[in-house]
């Protein structure tokens, strides 16, 4: 089994490579102390497996894993989370808790050898876990093994197209894989409204509105970026800016 470490504290990593290194079926590919690293490592390197520590600086854990995708496995690690015991126990992931001995490491190899080759099914931890902390305050987005840092605030609008999400912040456009509706249900409602079913628009960006036909409304951006208005979107957005 090739697997990956991620863990920004040294000590952390050393241990854990000290206790696999003992596991005759194991190679590992490499050790990543951020999660900027491990996004490109694990995009790279495509491991079996993943030792995922969630308490890290710039990306998180969970963060990580949304990423760069359910098509590894992952084994979180964690000093003390209440939050991501309670969620890895409902959702049947895998968890270690620091500190670990090497046979609680053993049943946790035993249990990623029991699903090798199934899907990782994370995505409703993750999901779970992106909402724990209120409205997001930025959206990351993959772009090959690259990661964009966008914060929520300079986004001016996302428009849906098919299964993924193109935002537009600060002049620049991001396209990223996730559901219109699943975004919407990430962002702050104060700031971020849906004016129809393939729009999200952050209300401080909008300069006017204006009546695009007889029975239509479009939302005026700077740069004359015209937003289409849907029937109830109107008085969302109405309700929102007075």
């Amino acid at each position: 089994m090739r697997v990956l470490i991620v863990d920004d504290e040294h000590l952390a990593r050393a241990v854990l490579r000290e206790y696999l290194n003992d596991v005759p079926d194991i190679e590992i590919v490499g050790e990543c102390a951020n999660g900027f690293e491990a996004v490109k490592a694990i995009t790279e390197q495509a491991p079996d497996l993943v030792f995922l520590d969630i308490q890290m600086p710039k990306l998180d854990g969970f963060e990580v894993a949304e990423l760069a995708g359910a098509r590894t496995r992952y084994l979180f690690v964690t000093a003390y989370d209440q939050f991501a015991v309670r969620a890895f126990e409902v959702h049947a992931v895998d968890y270690l808790l620091k500190p670990f001995s090497r046979e609680r490491l053993a049943q946790a190899l035993a249990h990623a050898r029991g699903l090798a080759g199934k899907p990782a099914g994370i995505a409703p931890l993750l999901s779970e876990a992106a909402q724990r902390g209120g409205p997001l305050e930025r959206v990351l987005i993959r772009d090959g093994a690259r990661v964009h840092v966008v914060p929520a605030a300079t986004i001016d609008y996302a428009e849906a197209q098919d299964d993924y999400v193109q935002i537009h912040a600060a002049g620049k456009a991001y396209l990223k894989n996730q559901p219109l509706s699943e975004l919407e249900a990430q962002l702050d409602p104060a700031v971020f409204v849906r004016v129809h079913r393939s729009y999200i628009v952050n209300a401080g960006a909008i300069r006017r509105i204006e009546q695009a036909s007889k029975d239509s409304h479009c939302a005026v951006l700077d740069g004359d970026v015209r937003i289409p208005i849907s029937r109830s979107g109107y008085q969302k957005v109405r309700d929102l800016i007075r």
